[in-house]
């Protein structure tokens, strides 16, 4: 056992992180605000209109397929992180200045999103594979869990600061602030040393490679099984923004500090189940399974609860499951996937969980504001079961065919 900590070790990684849980803070404030800003400031409570600006932001990693995986496994993915990195800060600083100028509307909004998502479809490939290059392939599987946790840990922090700050000065600070954290990553990239990456030869740019990495995912059961468990979940469950936004104000009641501190209440959840997932040197199908049925169930108990604790009890087993189901499929499909195609079937991967979202959302945000938030809770626990049958489906398959005779 090497420990939950064990990549920390390595100089590179250990500078990549600490930029990266700076930045990752930074990202979860403007997330917090921008809901905020859309939900209560340019509409009077229309979850819609916050999914449709979701849909415009998590879009582009669907459209761009599949040049975002070239880029990733072609280009030197350190100077492209430089390049999208920066032009993520430019973003934020430029829809921050927009918000505290008092121009904001919400069309503005919904450009910024879309270019904000235009930017990351390039940016995600790229920095998920390069953890490949900063720790070794014995590593991989805890790196990808450990950058889960600092993910999460700087959801547990945006949002609780995002909501005090809201209240105090407003929400084009927060954009203001997470264009400053984006000097952290750029800071973090020009100080890893280079002789110590671990650098894999480029895929060769040969006729074709563009699509190649439909063909090698589409030749892979295992693969096929998890990127369609990842759409469902992605595209039904993961929108958190509207559960919790319309839950806290329509349900319960509560303002914008009400509203960050659910938002960091499941990301405790998340954290703990990233950290557990980081103990795992080899994650199985079957753990993704569990955790898709856990999630499912975690909805489900969420949309009775009568409290805002009691909600906020629900969201702690949500995060648990949802951090543990994204970091286990994560790590199975970098490990299981040649170096070479590893940007491009990342790319995938990344564009069915996001790209899901684009459909996902407005249809979430449409049940909530017609049926109630309650019922658009349904939806995502009803994507879960889903998701977890078609795993154990895959599982009885995978045995039957393994089986003698």
């Amino acid at each position: 056992m090497k420990g939950t900590f064990h990549s920390l070790r390595g100089y590179n990684y250990r500078t990549w992180a600490a930029g990266a849980l700076v930045s990752n803070v930074g990202t979860w404030m403007q997330r917090t605000a921008q809901d905020w800003l859309v939900l209560t400031q340019l509409t009077h409570n229309n979850a819609t209109a916050v999914g449709v600006v979701m849909a415009l932001q998590f879009a582009p990693p669907l459209l761009f397929l599949p040049l975002t995986g070239f880029a990733a496994d072609h280009l030197d993915r350190r100077k492209l992180l430089f390049a999208t990195q920066a032009a993520l800060g430019a973003l934020a600083l430029g829809l921050g200045l927009l918000t505290l100028s008092g121009h904001i509307r919400l069309w503005h909004v919904d450009v910024f999103a879309f270019l904000l998502g235009c930017v990351t479809a390039f940016d995600a490939p790229a920095r998920q594979t390069f953890v490949s290059e900063l720790v070794g392939e014995e590593d991989l599987a805890n790196a990808v869990a450990l950058n889960s946790t600092s993910f999460h840990a700087a959801r547990m922090l945006g949002p609780a600061i995002a909501g005090l700050l809201i209240s105090a000065v407003g929400s084009g600070w927060m954009f203001v602030l997470n264009a400053a954290s984006f000097g952290a990553v750029l800071l973090s990239l020009s100080l890893l040393r280079g002789h110590e990456l671990h650098v894999t030869d480029r895929a060769p740019r040969t006729r074709g490679s563009l699509l190649e990495g439909f063909r090698y995912v589409w030749k892979r059961p295992d693969l096929v099984a998890v990127l369609t468990m990842f759409f469902l979940i992605g595209t039904f469950g993961l929108n958190f923004p509207i559960f919790i936004s319309t839950m806290s104000v329509r349900v319960f009641g509560k303002g914008a500090s009400g509203y960050g501190l659910l938002t960091s209440v499941m990301a405790l959840g998340s954290v703990t189940g990233a950290l557990l997932s980081a103990r795992r040197a080899h994650p199985r199908i079957g753990l993704l399974v569990t955790g898709a049925a856990v999630f499912g169930a975690g909805l489900t108990l969420a949309a009775l609860m009568p409290a805002y604790a009691l909600f906020g009890v629900m969201l702690v087993i949500i995060g648990v499951s949802a951090q543990t189901f994204t970091t286990t499929a994560n790590s199975l499909v970098q490990l299981s996937t040649d170096p070479a195609m590893r940007g491009r079937v990342l790319a995938i991967l990344l564009a069915i969980a996001l790209g899901g979202t684009p459909l996902g959302a407005p249809i979430v945000g449409w049940v909530a504001d017609t049926f109630g938030p309650r019922q658009a809770l349904g939806v995502g626990a009803a994507a879960g079961f889903v998701a977890a049958l078609i795993g154990l489906r895959y599982r009885a398959k995978a045995a039957a065919t393994s089986s003698p005779g």
